[in-house]
């Protein structure tokens, strides 16, 4: 990591926050509807350190031309950053009977992982399990996804722990907790996007040492501040915007108000020195 611009007269004050990557957590998945190259370069640029994953959101991947999606491919990929298309295109695959040839062109087409999800589709144990099976096998790393995308279909703490337990099992590298770009009515979301802390209070409990292999979606600020202050500066948070990564890595060392207030109160102000 290059000097930064305050060296070292401004410092985090999370001293255990993760900085260094590549990092197993403590993650950043950005969502992103297909910034052009330039804007691209451009974000990681300003923000490449912070960023572990950046997601190719639902199927808009579909509608680049192929040499502009493997230049952007390339630019991400060149910050150590993980890069791969939403789990929709992956229902919209199964759903067409091209599941085994959407796996052979993500990897030639660089991506690095794949998204295995059933938030719209409704599939069984064994093809869940299969679908990650062959994403393994093709040399993918497999980040799967928990939940459903509609708010009258909600799982319980335990389902989703199930859920995991199993994706883990069969060799899944992060599992997401689905939340959708909205972050309302979804998942440990209430419907003005506020944290239903005991669902969350049951989910964390019942994962015990997995709970570093989650990654919660949390599209609003509120929520993301709402998570580092329960889960701790490291957890892994998904649906950023790009927008948002700065402001987010900001909260996660106490360089913002929602955290600043909470670790200040732990130290004393010092003297100016004359």
């Amino acid at each position: 990591m290059k000097t930064k611009a305050w060296g070292n007269l401004l410092s985090p004050l999370v001293p255990d926050r993760i900085t260094t990557k590549p990092r197993e957590q403590g993650l950043t998945m950005v969502l992103d509807r297909c910034h052009a190259l330039h804007a691209t370069d451009d974000l990681l640029a300003l923000t490449g350190d912070y960023v572990d994953q950046i997601k190719l959101s639902f199927g808009t991947s579909v509608f680049l031309d192929e040499d502009l999606l493997r230049r952007k491919i390339e630019i991400i990929r060149a910050r150590d950053i993980d890069i791969y298309p939403g789990g929709t295109l992956m229902e919209v695959a199964l759903l067409q009977g091209v599941y085994p040839q959407y796996l052979a062109q993500a990897k030639e087409l660089g991506f690095t992982a794949v998204e295995i999800s059933d938030g719209t589709l409704t599939i069984s144990s064994q093809v869940r399990y299969d679908c990650i099976k062959r994403g393994l096998d093709a040399g993918l790393k497999v980040i799967s996804e928990v939940g459903k995308k509609d708010p009258a279909i909600q799982f319980s703490p335990a389902e989703i722990c199930d859920q995991i337990a199993g994706d883990l099992a069969i060799g899944a590298d992060k599992v997401i907790i689905e939340a959708r770009e909205s972050g309302l009515g979804i998942g440990i979301y209430d419907e003005e996007g506020l944290l239903r802390l005991d669902e969350m209070t049951n989910i964390v409990n019942c994962l015990g040492d997995s709970r570093g292999k989650v990654i919660w979606e949390a599209p609003l600020r509120k929520q993301q501040a709402a998570l580092i202050l329960y889960c701790g500066p490291n957890v892994n948070l998904g649906n950023v915007k790009p927008r948002d990564v700065l402001g987010l890595e900001a909260m996660r060392c106490g360089l913002r108000f929602e955290t600043l207030r909470h670790y200040a109160s732990r130290l004393e102000i010092t003297a100016i020195d004359q």
